[in-house]
C-alpha cells in the first residue's frame, strides 16, 4: 500500500509534501502530516489491519469519555480500497518525570474506581496484533479463563508451544477458581497494554497515555502489565495505592495477568518468552 493512497483515502486536508515517517510501533507505518488545522499524526497499515485501527479509535474514544486519563484525539478512521487509516491529535511528547507518573498513577486509580457494566467489552479489538475476544461475561474468572489464559493456550498450541507448557497452563486455567476465589472484583476500565512504551508526558509535563487495548476487567491487570517490563517510577504505584489500596493476594494476581501478555509475547514474536511463561505457571501451580 502506498503512503499517498491512505493519505487520500482519509479526506482530510492534509499536505503530502509535509510528510515524514515517525514512531509509531512495530505493526503499522506512522506519519506526521500537516495541514490547515496543524499536524496530525496518522497510522497506516494495508487494508487488512483495517479492525485493528477500528479497536484503537474505539479505545481511544472510551478513555476519554472516561475524563481520567489524557490520550490523542481521534480525528478519522477508515479504509478506502487498499488504504487503511487512523488519524489522531498531534502531541509533541516527552519522556514522562516523575511527578507525571503519580498523576498518572491517581488518575488511573480513579477510573478503575468508576466501575463497568460487565467484564470483556462490546465487541473483540486487539493486543499488539493479537485478536483479543472480549465476549461479556459478569463472572471475572470464567472470562479470563476463557477469554485471557485459555485464548493465548489455544493460540499456543498451534504455534507448536511445548506440551509441558500448554499441560501446566490448561491445570492452571482449570484452577483459576479457586486462585481466584477471594477476589470480589467490580468490573475497572483498563488501559489494556500499559507497559512504559505506551505512556508518556506532553510539554506541560501532563501525562498522556495511547495504544490501548481497552476492556473492563480486574484493576491489577493494568498494574501487572506495568510491572512486567518495568519504566514506571515508583510514583507511579505509590500514588496509585494512595487512591486504590492494594487488596490481599495481590502480588500472586499480578503475576497470573502478567503471564497473559508474556504468553502473547510468545505468540507473536516466538520462544524467547516461553521459558518466562513457563517461570510464571510454575510459580503459580
Amino acid at each position: 500500500m502506498k503512503f499517498t493512497a491512505a493519505l487520500e483515502a482519509t479526506g482530510l486536508r492534509l499536505d503530502p509534501a509535509t510528510a515524514r515517517p515517525v514512531g509509531g510501533g512495530c505493526i503499522h507505518a506512522a506519519w506526521r502530516v500537516d495541514g490547515p488545522d496543524g499536524p496530525l499524526f496518522l497510522k497506516t497499515h494495508a487494508a487488512t489491519g483495517a479492525w485493528m485501527l477500528a479497536a484503537e479509535a474505539d479505545g481511544l474514544a472510551a478513555l476519554a469519555a472516561a475524563g481520567c486519563l489524557r490520550v490523542p484525539e481521534v480525528r478519522g478512521q477508515g479504509v478506502t480500497g487498499d488504504a487503511a487509516w487512523l488519524a489522531l491529535e498531534w502531541l509533541e511528547l516527552r519522556a514522562p518525570s516523575e511527578s507525571a507518573d503519580a498523576a498518572l498513577g491517581a488518575a488511573l486509580a480513579r477510573q478503575h474506581l468508576a466501575g463497568g457494566p460487565h467484564f470483556g467489552w462490546h465487541s473483540d479489538n486487539a493486543l499488539g496484533a493479537t485478536l483479543q475476544p472480549n465476549t461479556p461475561n459478569a463472572n471475572w474468572s470464567e472470562f479470563f479463563a476463557a477469554h485471557r489464559l485459555g485464548w493465548q493456550l489455544e493460540l499456543g498450541a498451534r504455534n507448536g508451544f511445548p506440551r509441558r507448557l500448554l499441560a501446566a497452563g490448561e491445570r492452571l486455567r482449570d484452577g483459576l477458581p479457586a486462585l481466584l476465589a477471594s477476589r470480589q472484583v467490580e468490573p475497572a476500565l483498563l488501559h489494556g497494554d500499559l507497559w512504559s512504551g505506551n505512556r508518556a508526558a506532553d510539554p506541560a509535563g501532563r501525562p498522556v497515555v495511547f495504544d490501548p487495548a481497552v476492556h473492563y476487567g480486574d484493576p491489577e491487570c493494568d498494574l501487572a502489565m506495568a510491572l512486567l517490563f518495568g519504566g514506571f517510577s515508583p510514583a507511579f504505584f505509590a500514588a496509585y495505592d494512595a487512591v486504590l489500596a492494594p487488596a490481599p493476594g495481590r502480588t500472586e494476581r499480578l503475576r497470573l495477568y502478567q503471564l497473559y501478555h508474556v504468553l502473547n509475547h510468545a505468540n507473536l514474536f516466538g520462544s524467547g518468552y516461553l521459558r518466562q511463561a513457563q517461570a510464571l505457571i510454575d510459580a503459580l501451580t
